[in-house]
């Protein structure tokens, strides 16, 4: 599996350029050892949480795998989220960021996480605050790096009006079914066609922000401890029949080479707890779609010609 570099000037880790989703390890401990095992006999070492998935529970479950096998920690890179008050409200003052990171580590049963998220864009959200709570943050050791989910540019410049820290990941939903980040490039004159992301690959780029892929399998639904129900409109197209015989492997692997094949040398976040499904995606790693069956299988997944 390939490898990236997080792309902070001083702190940079070297990670999977997969990496899976936590989202679904629920309370069964012994499922959720099973799927982190084997995706670290695949080549994963990056590791993504956030303090809502399973309110807490699937963190707590991880905590329990890293208790049954202590040495699987040394190389592992562990990122959570907060910010989001589940029903109620997203959160972005220094009192919840900074509560949320002690709940997170201690849940985690862990001194530090490597990367901080803010989940959702909070509408109050105070620039200051948040760079008081990073600042904390990182003095303390508590945090290595930070970044924001589900954030526009311009969100993001907002933070960096006061935030001294570098925003180093933007996680984003991208897929076969989540396209609206490349059709704006695409479509932006043609009235009507898209809401617009503002440019968020292109700045992406620009700014050195490494982009993570979540829902890059396009499961549809999801329940904590379960695994997810996969859409199948663009796993039927004769396209992704042909690219699976071509290269012998599941649809997972082309949806996953599919992403990896964009210029942004983006990570791409896997949420499943299935070992087969975690070794069928890996092997996107390996996978260099051309251009032509990139644009083919982009034109499916529209189900329209472009413009």
């Amino acid at each position: 599996m390939r490898s990236l570099t997080i792309p902070h000037p001083s702190k940079g880790d070297l990670v999977s350029n997969i990496g899976i989703g936590c989202m679904r390890f629920g309370s069964d401990v012994e499922n959720t050892e099973k799927a982190v095992l084997a995706a670290l006999e695949s080549g994963y070492n990056f590791f993504d949480h956030a303090d809502i998935y399973g309110r807490g529970e699937c963190e707590r479950t991880f905590a329990e795998v890293l208790k049954r096998n202590s040495k699987i920690t040394e190389n592992m890179v562990i990122q959570s989220k907060c910010g989001i008050v589940p029903g109620e409200r997203f959160d972005f003052s220094y009192e919840h960021i900074t509560s949320s990171v002690d709940g997170i580590l201690q849940r985690l049963g862990l001194d530090m996480i490597d990367g901080l998220l803010l989940h959702r864009p909070d509408i109050l959200c105070e620039p200051d605050e948040v760079a008081r709570a990073f600042d904390d943050l990182e003095k303390s050791g508590k945090v290595r790096w930070f970044g924001v989910s589900n954030h526009t540019p311009l969100q993001i410049e907002l933070l960096k009006k006061s935030v001294e820290q570098p925003i180093v990941v933007n996680q984003i939903e991208l897929s076969l079914k989540a396209l609206r980040a490349f059709n704006e490039g695409i479509d932006f004159n043609r009235q009507g066609e898209f809401a617009t992301t503002m440019g968020i690959l292109d700045y992406c780029q620009l700014n050195n922000i490494l982009i993570q892929a979540w829902s890059p399998l396009a499961g549809a639904s999801f329940t904590p401890g379960r695994e997810e129900v996969p859409t199948e409109e663009i796993e039927g197209t004769a396209v992704m029949e042909q690219l699976c015989k071509k290269y012998d492997c599941m649809p997972a692997a082309i949806k996953v080479a599919w992403l990896l094949r964009h210029p942004s040398n983006m990570q791409v976040i896997i949420g499943s707890v299935n070992a087969e499904r975690i070794q069928a995606a890996a092997e996107g790693s390996d996978i260099r779609l051309t251009r032509d069956e990139w644009y083919q299988l982009y034109i499916a997944a529209r189900g329209k010609r472009l413009p």
